[in-house]
Order: C-alpha cells, then sequence, then structure tokens
C-alpha cells in the first residue's frame, strides 16, 4: 500500500518549519526585492508628478501649463499603470485599474477632461507622492534587518581576518585590529574594549543573535509588503467600501427589475393574449353550437377563430421576443440585432466585431440596451437614422446606439433607460447618455464580459 505524503498545507502548520524555511521561500525575495525598489520608484514618481504639476501650474495663466498638466496625468496613469504590473509581479496580487469608462467621442477634449475629473487619477497622484518617504521607509528597513542579520550570523568567517590597523594621533600611537591596544611611548598598554573581549561563547552569541534576527526578517518583511499590497488596492484600484455599496445598490436594482420584468409580462398575457385565446373559445365555441342549424355562419365564426389564433401567436411571439429572443440564443447579437434593426420603423445601421461570444448574460444586456434605445429613437427622437455599433476588446463588451433626432433624452427614475442602466450595473457595467438639445444622442454602455 502506497501512503501519499501529506499536503504542502498541513506541512506549514509546524511554527518551527514555517520559521526555518522562510528565509530560502521565493516569495522572501520577491517582496524584499519589491520594498528595495520602492525607493529608485519613488524618486523617479515624486520627481515627476512635482515637477510636472508645479510647472504646469505655474504656467498655466500662459495656457501653456494646460497642456504640460494633462501630459503630467497621462504620465502619471503610465506609472500607475507600471505599478500594478510591478505589484503583481512581485506582490502576487491583481490590482485592476479603477478608470470610469470613457464618455463618447463626439468632442475630442471630453475625453481628456473625463480622465482629468475622474477620483482615480487624483488616486494615483497621491500615491506616487508617497512612494518617496515609504521607499526610504522600506528600503532601511529591509537593508538594516538583512545586512545586521546576515553579518552577525557569519561572523566567525571573517571576525579573525580583520587586519590590524595602527594610527597614531600626536603623541598616541593606536593600533586597532582583533582588539585595540594603546601605545603612548617605550611602554604599551592594553586596553580590552571592543573586539579584544570576543572570545568564542560572545562570537557564538553573536552568531545566535544573527540567526534569530535572519530568521525574523522574511516577516519583517511580509509586513511591509501586506501593508504595501492594502496600500495597492486602496490607490490603485477601487475602494473596497465604495465597491461593496455599488454592489448592494445594484443587486437590489437588479431583483427590482427583475420583478418589474416580471409583472410586465404577467400585465401582457392578461391584457393580450389572455383576450385573444378567451374571444377563440368564445367564437369556437359558438360556431359548434352553429354547425347543424347554420353551417354557413359556422363557418365565417371558424374564419374569424382562425384569424384570432393566428394574432394571438403573433403576440406569443412578440412576448417571447421581449423576453429573450431565441436568434440570440442561436446565432448571437450580429443576427438578433440586424432582426431588431428590420423590424424598425427609423432605417438602423449595425456594426458588430464581437470575434468572441460574450457570456449568455452579457449578450442579453447589450440587445436588451439596443433594442430599448431603438424604441425610443422610433418614439420621441424625430430621428432619420440610428447607428447600432457593439465591439469587443479584452473583457470589455462596449454597445453604442446613436441617432440624428432632435436630442433632449435624460435619465429620469422610472424611465425605460433607468431600467436598463439598473440592468447593466447588475453586471458591473457603466451606461453612460449624451444628449444636448438639438441632437444627436449618444448612449453607451460597457459590460465587464470575463468569463
Amino acid at each position: 500500500m502506497t501512503i501519499s505524503p501529506p499536503p504542502a498545507q498541513a506541512r506549514t502548520r509546524n511554527p518551527v518549519a514555517r520559521a526555518l524555511r522562510a528565509p530560502f521561500e521565493a516569495r522572501t525575495w520577491l517582496e524584499t526585492l519589491h520594498l528595495l525598489l520602492n525607493l529608485p520608484v519613488g524618486i523617479v514618481t515624486f520627481t515627476v508628478v512635482v515637477t510636472g504639476f508645479a510647472t504646469g501650474f505655474g504656467l498655466l495663466i500662459t495656457l501653456v501649463g494646460i497642456p504640460i498638466i494633462f501630459a503630467t496625468m497621462y504620465l502619471s496613469r503610465g506609472m500607475g499603470q507600471v505599478e500594478r504590473g510591478r505589484v503583481k509581479a512581485f506582490l502576487k496580487v491583481d490590482v485592476p485599474a479603477p478608470y470610469r469608462a470613457d464618455p463618447p467621442r463626439d468632442k475630442w477634449w471630453r475625453q481628456h477632461v473625463a480622465r482629468f475629473s475622474d477620483p482615480a487619477t487624483w488616486r494615483e497622484v497621491g500615491y506616487h507622492l508617497l512612494m518617496l518617504p515609504i521607499g526610504i521607509l522600506t528600503f532601511t528597513v529591509v537593508v538594516v534587518v538583512w545586512s545586521v542579520g546576515i553579518a552577525l550570523l557569519t561572523l566567525p568567517l571573517y571576525f579573525w581576518t580583520v587586519p590590524d590597523e595602527v594610527v597614531r594621533v600626536g603623541d598616541v600611537v593606536v593600533r586597532i585590529g582583533n582588539g585595540v591596544e594603546v601605545i603612548t611611548g617605550p611602554g604599551s598598554v592594553s586596553v580590552t574594549t571592543g573586539w579584544a573581549l570576543a572570545g568564542p561563547v560572545q562570537i557564538a552569541l553573536l552568531c545566535l543573535l544573527g540567526l534569530m534576527i535572519v530568521l525574523a526578517a522574511p516577516w519583517i518583511v511580509r509586513g511591509l509588503a501586506t501593508a504595501h499590497r492594502s496600500l495597492a488596492r486602496g490607490m490603485l484600484g477601487s475602494d473596497v467600501m465604495a465597491r461593496v455599496q455599488t454592489l448592494t445598490e445594484s443587486r437590489a436594482a437588479a431583483v427590482d427589475l427583475a420583478a418589474e420584468d416580471r409583472r410586465q409580462i404577467e400585465r401582457d398575457l392578461h391584457d393580450g393574449v389572455q383576450q385573444r385565446l378567451v374571444a377563440l373559445a368564445m367564437d369556437l365555441g359558438r360556431a359548434k353550437d352553429k354547425m347543424d342549424s347554420d353551417p354557413d355562419t359556422a363557418k365565417e365564426l371558424v374564419t374569424d377563430a382562425h384569424e384570432e389564433a393566428k394574432r394571438a401567436i403573433t403576440e406569443v411571439r412578440d412576448l417571447a421576443r421581449g423576453i429573450h429572443p431565441a436568434v440570440l440564443t442561436d446565432r448571437g447579437l450580429d443576427a438578433a440585432l440586424s432582426a431588431l434593426a428590420a423590424r424598425s420603423p427609423v432605417p438602423v445601421t449595425i456594426s458588430v466585431d464581437v470575434t468572441e461570444r460574450p457570456p449568455a448574460s452579457v449578450e442579453a444586456a447589450a440587445y436588451f440596451v439596443a433594442s430599448e434605445a431603438l424604441a425610443n429613437v422610433a418614439k420621441h427622437a424625430r430621428a432619420t437614422s440610428a447607428t447600432v455599433t457593439v465591439r469587443r476588446k479584452g473583457d470589455r463588451l462596449t454597445v453604442q446606439v446613436q441617432d440624428d433626432g432632435v436630442g433632449g433624452a435624460t435619465l429620469v427614475e422610472g424611465s425605460g433607460l433607468a431600467g436598463l442602466r439598473d440592468r447593466v450595473q447588475a453586471l458591473d457595467g457603466e451606461l453612460h447618455l449624451l444628449s444636448p438639445e438639438g441632437g444627436p444622442t449618444v448612449l453607451m454602455v460597457e459590460i465587464p464580459c470575463a468569463s
């Protein structure tokens, strides 16, 4: 019988074994390297941010400072991306970029202003400024801890090799080596200070102290690294409490939206299909009664019942399409949106670039965004044309619906657009609406689609 070895997790429960293994683990030295790099990184980021913004704001009155400020902002974002990569490589923590989605690009300056006003941009700036004092602290602590510990631990290797050195100070001659010997003329006085006192027992004690420092160093390093992980998550990523609040609100909105969809389906069934089926049953009952006595009238009633059945089928099909169209499941967004455009009274141009199909929930949300937006175009926009553009870039799906109508659309609580916003937020997405008076109206939705 073969007995498998215990798992690694069980072996690490022994604190002595963990302490002895810690100085040799790759994690320890990755975190040590990260903490040492904090100082040069902090010097660079602090210099770039302070110099850039100081120059930009100083020249703001001449308008030359504006491009300098925006260039510094983009440099700060670039350094933030590098820092997220460094944290991921050395500290093994993934910090997603917390930036807001870019607004529609109808004006060249709108995207830059939106990025400048993004709170995540300024949290990054604060992080870059803090990196200098943090780097000084982490560099100093790590260098002192490791150098002192290793120096004391390896003391027997170099103690006896310290060379003698003679120093003359006036009439006093001092020989420095394994001890300190003061020579004051023809005679000499031996002063037992410094290493002269260090015998085998003392050296052993110093080595033991060095071993304790070396064993403690990984845990000091990990404590500093853990603090840096928290700082990176808080300042380079999204705020945790705000994220929890957003998820709570989006979940509540999704529940309310599902309940509203169910009530709408119940109303449609009761007011539409159910009434037609009742009328169909009544017509067939009357036809049955007149089948023998009045065949012609019975024939007309059957004909009416047949037409009523076709209308009921059409309503059931439309209702099913409103819940989830079969073509979306079978053939994807391109075919479903093309069918949607074919039924629109306003000419619609469809452009879909999705090489890999997103999850079904994301596809459904994108379809209903386009459906509701085109319905609003037909009802309110007085537009002559509309375009629907769907793109997938990485793990983000973007849906943009634009029309050439009169504009003036707003997000009002309880409206169809508010329902779309709630549907998108339930999937951790964002909805942006740009609709000035006179048009055009641009509705853009960005949804994460990583499966």
